[in-house]
């Protein structure tokens, strides 16, 4: 008896280990997965703001409460379900999944910046008449929603992408899914504060301190600037990010021209730069990822807008992506 439960204590604590260790991978590839989706989680936060612009401050934190609960339906019973049997039986088709994303975000960049440079509009305008204002909230959630679901499936791609080491797929599940959770906190949880923080400026304005007020004029002030700025950040992650993926996946797919020449124009800055050559070797790489999405963004919108004629709005201003 003495010799079987030191038997059973000894499997007891082989199991104990293989579980810690297995946990410790799991978040280790979790870590790692979600640096490498940064661009795109960039690129989601600055986006979901402007799909509360122009309604009620009453409806912002309710609006972004039904987008976020979307984006967790999105990743955890849609695509994370999916992602396990892809990865399971058909790996190789991930890398065309992630080339699909690269091909969206550098479309919507390209669009983005072609409509500030005073091309024509796309998609439904806050300028235009609203009739239904609770008809109007909803499209502007499923619309949310549906944006969401495309970025949420190129961050569970990339994520997924990055978990080749976990051979398990049980392993490779819960490292999705603490990202899919993370990645969504993160975004949803920033979002709302940047929407409120006009409001939150206003009630200090109307603190009995003057630095509060003072303080509270600067925030309300700054927001137009804020939003602006995230709005830039966004097209240019859409871009960066777009870029890369299409670089890479070109490689991987046998086409190593675009790519030795990005990471050659990498290499030769670094050299150029001494000890700060790694952050301007890295942006020289990030921007000519976004020249790369930039024309294939510009290729695509010609493509859709001018040969088949989707999406077009002539004269539409402020659209909502």
């Amino acid at each position: 008896m003495p010799s079987g439960l030191a038997a059973l204590l000894d499997d007891v604590s082989i199991i104990a280990r293989t579980a810690a260790a297995s946990v410790d991978d799991i978040a280790a590839a979790a870590g790692r997965a979600g640096s490498k989706t940064a661009g795109v989680v960039i690129d989601d936060a600055a986006v979901t703001p402007s799909y509360v612009t122009g309604l009620s401050p009453a409806r912002e934190l309710p609006i972004i409460w039904a987008i976020a609960k979307g984006s967790f339906k999105n990743k955890l019973l849609f695509l994370l379900p999916g992602a396990i049997v892809l990865s399971e039986f058909l790996p190789a088709a991930i890398i065309f999944l992630l080339m699909a994303g690269g091909l969206f975000l550098s479309y919507e960049g390209a669009e983005k910046v072609l409509e500030k440079l005073g091309g024509s509009k796309h998609g439904k305008t806050v300028e235009d008449v609203i009739e239904d204002p609770a008809k109007f909230e909803q499209e502007r959630i499923s619309g949310a929603i549906r944006t969401d679901l495309i970025l949420s499936a190129e961050i569970m791609a990339i994520t997924l992408n990055e978990l080749s080491d976990l051979a398990v797929w049980w392993q490779r599940g819960i490292a999705l899914a603490l990202v899919a959770i993370a990645v969504t906190i993160a975004v949803y949880g920033a979002v709302a504060l940047i929407v409120k923080m006009d409001d939150f400026g206003l009630s200090l304005t109307k603190r009995p301190s003057e630095a509060a007020q003072a303080f509270g004029r600067g925030l309300v002030a700054a927001m137009p600037k804020l939003l602006t700025a995230l709005s830039v950040i966004g097209t240019v992650a859409m871009l960066w990010v777009g870029g890369g993926i299409l670089l890479h996946g070109t490689h991987e797919l046998g086409f190593h021209g675009l790519y030795d020449a990005a990471h050659g124009l990498e290499a030769a800055v670094a050299d150029g730069f001494g000890p700060a050559g790694g952050f301007f070797g890295w942006l020289t790489y990030a921007a000519a990822s976004a020249v790369v999405a930039l024309v294939a963004g510009w290729l695509l919108v010609v493509l859709l807008h001018k040969v088949f004629g989707l999406g077009h709005k002539p004269g539409a201003e402020g659209a909502v992506h």
